[in-house]
């Protein structure tokens, strides 16, 4: 089973998901990429983002090959310890059979993240998740590839939901 990770970007007539499966956390090469166009989104509602970017989360999960064995998404997957943010609502979504790791490059006052230090950079990525420990998902991002901050692969889904 593949690990997806996603991101969305969004335009005034539309919504842009990027979905990249990878074997491995620290996996160099995509097994797959696509990108998947919705409708526009609805409007951003402070507290409630998952409301916007959920269906386009979905949306892409749906053209995968087979069920990931985690996810790996651009944010933060708990805004507070008792407070959900899109990871557990995704998580909850998919049945509560699937990881999610969320990976933000900005921290969110209260969110109980990880904060990963890599390559030369000395600003944090901020990593939460729920079916797994915080710690083992903050391991994760930390052995992913690449030489910067943002690991090869979700830099990659980054720019290819840009371009989308």
């Amino acid at each position: 089973m593949a690990i997806a990770a996603l991101d969305v970007d969004y335009r005034p007539d539309a919504a842009v998901t990027a979905c990249v499966l990878f074997e491995t956390w620290s996996e160099e090469h995509v097994l797959e990429s696509y990108t998947v166009v919705s409708p526009a989104a609805a409007e951003y509602e402070p507290g409630a983002f998952f409301m916007r970017e959920l269906p386009c989360l979905l949306a892409a999960l749906g053209r995968c090959p087979a069920p990931p064995s985690t996810i790996v998404i651009d944010g933060h997957v708990w805004l507070g310890p008792d407070r959900p943010g899109l990871g557990v609502h995704l998580y909850r979504a998919l049945g509560e059979a699937t990881p999610v790791v969320g990976v933000a490059k900005n921290p969110f006052r209260g969110a109980p993240a990880r904060e990963v230090l890599r390559g030369d950079s000395r600003r944090p990525l901020f990593v939460t998740a729920f079916g797994m420990s915080a710690d083992e998902a903050a391991a994760h991002v930390q052995a992913m590839h690449g030489p910067h901050r943002v690991p090869t692969l979700l830099r990659l889904v980054d720019q290819l939901c840009r371009r989308g």
